[in-house]
């Protein structure tokens, strides 16, 4: 799933993150009951500049996914936003 999501000041990434989860959680396991979330989550700030694009790769992530796995395609972003991660980590 990808989101793009805006944070105010008074909020922090993993606070959002564990709030986001717990809704969806229980509202998704009134229909899915063996449904659960990854431990973690990737993060990637934007320039106010690229919300264009990214929105429109959200909007057609579905057509991107059918040409590479989620796992090629994020390394391949991290990749081209610079991030430093472990291999062994980066999809548990």
């Amino acid at each position: 799933m990808h989101l793009l999501l805006k944070l105010c000041k008074t909020r922090t990434l993993s606070d959002v993150m564990r709030e986001l989860k717990s809704v969806s959680s229980l509202r998704i396991r009134k229909s899915v009951s063996a449904f659960a979330w990854q431990d973690g989550y990737g993060a990637i700030s934007v320039s106010p500049l690229a919300i264009h694009a990214v929105t429109q790769y959200i909007a057609h992530q579905e057509e991107h996914h059918l040409r590479k796995t989620f796992d090629e395609e994020y390394v391949e972003i991290l990749n081209r936003a610079g991030v430093t991660y472990d291999p062994r980590y980066v999809l548990d």
